[in-house]
């Protein structure tokens, strides 16, 4: 399995960023490639980073509710109490991503 971190730029060395902060069983400053994202990123943007490498840009929010999710894998692991960390999920319905609400329309009309 694969895993994403959410990871916060906290100075820039082009092509890579130092992330200053983020979820981070270590909590020490990594020196990430940046070379795959679209655009370089600026001091205090989250990115989404896989083995030292930024995949994608994301908000505050949505690291928040990524490194969320993390900490309530760890803590369900553990025994530990994890739903208050899963507000986002509860009391919801799941749903796909757009790009395969068609594609499970086009299998329902087949079977």
């Amino acid at each position: 399995m694969c895993l994403g971190i959410p990871m916060q730029v906290g100075s820039l060395l082009s092509p890579s960023a130092v992330m200053a902060n983020g979820i981070d069983i270590s909590a020490r400053p990594r020196l990430i490639d940046t070379s795959l994202l679209e655009q370089a990123p600026a001091v205090g943007e989250w990115l989404l980073v896989h083995v030292n490498v930024a995949i994608r840009s994301m908000s505050a929010v949505e690291a928040k509710q990524v490194g969320d999710a993390l900490q309530a894998v760890t803590a369900a692991a553990s025994g530990q109490p994890f739903e208050h960390l899963l507000g986002d999920l509860i009391d919801r319905e799941p749903e796909l991503p757009a790009h395969l609400r068609g594609v499970q329309a086009a299998v329902s009309d087949n079977e």
